[in-house]
């Protein structure tokens, strides 16, 4: 039996670890959540007076978005923990679990706005479409600077990418809140207000949608997104001696490091460490696989490296 290595090893046991751990965004994150703490006061607090209901629920919004930033920066955080006799894993998986709160609190965000919106469609207020012009306009700088600090982690981590998406989302909301003020001052109607509370609802939903997606896959232990399963088993199968490849699992280990397991049938017997190493360089730089463990055996089916 073998297992890739990154490192040489005695008889060929181990892993390959080429660790890429979760990038360090706690100034972002802080920044972020002071930013975003301190504009949700001032922009419940004008929608209440104002009596703009698409202000209240962009609010709500931002509030969500608060208590996901502190869950994200929470489990990344934990993820940086050293591993332990009971979690061998460290607490990587940390981050799965942020990101799937993050969803949940996005669902319930959503389901608190419509009922208070379609209440505001039967019983139309009227509203001051200055305040929510200027509120939702220091909304947008906020936001948009909050977005920017998670930027460069959005395609590498789950967890930065939920971040960076409800800051985006968060933008573009408040750009809406803005255009529905200046359509208010101008024609004086109060029901583009919920309409506009509606149409945030929307947004918020389709952002979510995706959230939830990829956080319950990877909750589920699926191949992570991005990397592509057929990909990896034809480069195993194409190895110099391998006459099949059986028992390869690819999964999650977080958001931002994914594990593999495999039983390579390699009938001529066991290779050297340098092939091993290999293997673990190769799926690392060109499959962003980090944890590899390859199991050589000289016929299907077996389990004991016979």
């Amino acid at each position: 039996m073998g297992a890739a290595h990154s490192h040489a090893h005695p008889k060929g046991h181990g892993h390959g670890h080429d660790h890429h751990g979760p990038a360090d965004f706690g100034r972002a994150f802080l920044i972020g959540i002071v930013l975003n703490t301190a504009f949700v006061i001032v922009e419940a607090t004008y929608g209440i007076l104002s009596g703009s209901m698409a202000l209240v629920a962009d609010a709500g919004h931002n509030l969500s978005d608060v208590l996901a930033l502190i869950l994200a920066w929470g489990a990344s955080v934990a993820a940086r923990r050293p591993a332990r006799s009971r979690y061998t894993y460290g607490y990587k998986s940390s981050t799965i679990l942020a990101a799937l709160a993050n969803a949940a609190l996005l669902m319930v965000a959503i389901g608190a706005i419509l009922f208070e919106t379609l209440n505001r469609i039967m019983d139309p207020q009227p509203v001051q479409g200055m305040t929510m012009v200027v509120v939702a306009g220091i909304g947008i700088a906020i936001n948009t600077l909050t977005a920017l600090l998670f930027l460069r982690g959005r395609h590498d981590d789950l967890n930065i990418r939920g971040a960076f998406l409800h800051m985006a989302a968060d933008a573009l909301v408040s750009l809406g809140v803005v255009i529905a003020g200046l359509a208010i001052l101008l024609t004086g109607q109060s029901w583009i207000d919920p309409v506009t509370s509606l149409v945030i609802i929307a947004v918020i939903a389709w952002g979510t949608w995706g959230l939830a997606r990829d956080s319950v896959r990877l909750g589920l232990n699926g191949v992570p997104q991005g990397i592509d399963e057929d990909a990896v088993r034809h480069y195993l199968a194409g190895l110099p001696g391998v006459e099949a490849v059986d028992d390869l699992h690819i999964w999650p280990m977080s958001t931002t490091e994914t594990a593999l397991t495999a039983h390579l049938v390699m009938p001529g017997g066991q290779p050297d460490d340098a092939f091993l190493r290999e293997i673990a360089h190769e799926l690392a730089h060109h499959h962003r696989i980090v944890h590899v463990t390859v199991q050589i055996v000289r016929e299907r089916g077996c389990r004991t490296g016979c």
